[in-house]
């Protein structure tokens, strides 16, 4: 048998540098025009994809890492530099920084001071929000509602009747508390849930709307600028449930006689709702929109189109019956 033939038929194909795809994190969100599922959190049960979700991240880092070997010098650095940009993961940290005594008609209790700082980078919008005992007692009760399965490993600290307000105990249940938010924001189910979200926000926005609803614009601005700032940490998600507190920012520095922080806040509003012109708020919002950009000159004429084209497509008259001033007095309203 010829022995370059042989060679020929025996031959192997070359492998070639093949430069691997860096993994990536993906997370459904469906476009609807209804506001409940819009502006539901999930509470749901923990799907087995998401509780992985970090692991697998993980693994595809590994299984990616094995085919370095190929790449040449440049390739590496392109993928690595694509990596620094495109896998940075933003983690959150709840800090514990401070408390206080505090007293009712009844009793003296300790405030928590809660702080959330997103990791990966310099964060330098910090919201602050206080919360007692009974509330993170609270939160735990009702997650376990609906998430007993998930959570049967999460520690949460005893309550404690007599020496409560000792420096020792307060110290040892800040740890305790610090360790349990983390915790709780480790299962994908949960820190996606409404009720996780409340516990941080509700109290706030409750304030918030209340002030709006008196006239107090400028306390108003300060609850909702501190709302936005938590959402924006807490609700990556769904950014869409954002939008009632940007749109209460918009009302307030309208109000305030800033028209240019008025057009921003409400710019970024409507980036969000691009894909949800169904939205009760889209339409009340543009029309304020068209207004404030007349107003401090900046282009009004597409706005005016976009809200003629939304106002052929929609059914829902009732939805434009409302400016987006009574719209945010409507809130929170039992």
């Amino acid at each position: 048998m010829d022995v370059h033939k042989s060679n020929r038929m025996g031959r192997k194909p070359s492998v070639k540098s093949v430069l691997p795809n860096s993994p990536t994190r993906a997370e459904h969100s469906g476009s609807t025009n209804s506001d409940a599922e819009q502006e539901q959190a999930s509470s749901g049960p923990c799907n087995p994809e998401d509780n992985l979700e970090e692991a697998q991240l993980v693994q595809g880092s590994v299984s990616s890492s094995s085919h370095h070997y190929l790449m040449t010098t440049r390739e590496l650095q392109l993928y690595w530099l694509k990596e620094k940009h495109e896998r940075k993961p933003v983690k959150l940290l709840f800090e514990i920084p401070s408390t206080r005594i505090a007293e009712d008609f009844l009793s003296k209790f300790v405030l928590y001071q809660i702080v959330i700082i997103s990791t990966g980078s310099f964060d330098e919008n910090k919201a602050f929000i206080e919360r007692r005992y009974s509330d993170f007692e609270t939160l735990h009760r009702d997650l376990l509602k609906d998430f007993k399965g998930e959570m049967e490993d999460v520690l949460f600290p005893k309550k404690i009747l007599i020496g409560n307000l000792t420096t020792e105990l307060i110290s040892k249940r800040i740890l305790a508390l610090k360790d349990y938010l983390t915790e709780l924001y480790m299962i994908s189910c949960v820190r996606k849930s409404k009720k996780f979200l409340e516990f941080f926000i509700k109290p706030e926005v409750e304030e918030g709307y209340g002030c709006v609803r008196g006239g107090k614009y400028g306390r108003a601005m300060e609850i909702f600028q501190q709302v936005v700032c938590l959402q924006e940490k807490l609700t990556p998600h769904c950014p869409i449930l954002m939008v009632p507190s940007l749109c209460a920012l918009v009302v307030c520095h309208k109000d305030q006689d800033n028209g240019e922080k008025a057009y921003e806040m409400g710019m970024k509003a409507l980036s969000i709702l691009e894909r949800h012109t169904g939205h009760r708020y889209y339409i009340p919002l543009l029309d304020t929109m068209i207004s404030l950009a007349y107003r401090i000159g900046k282009d009004f004429v597409s706005l005016q189109d976009r809200l003629q084209k939304v106002k052929k497509r929609m059914v829902d008259t009732e939805k434009m019956n409302f400016t987006l001033k009574e719209l945010a007095v409507r809130e929170c309203v039992d």
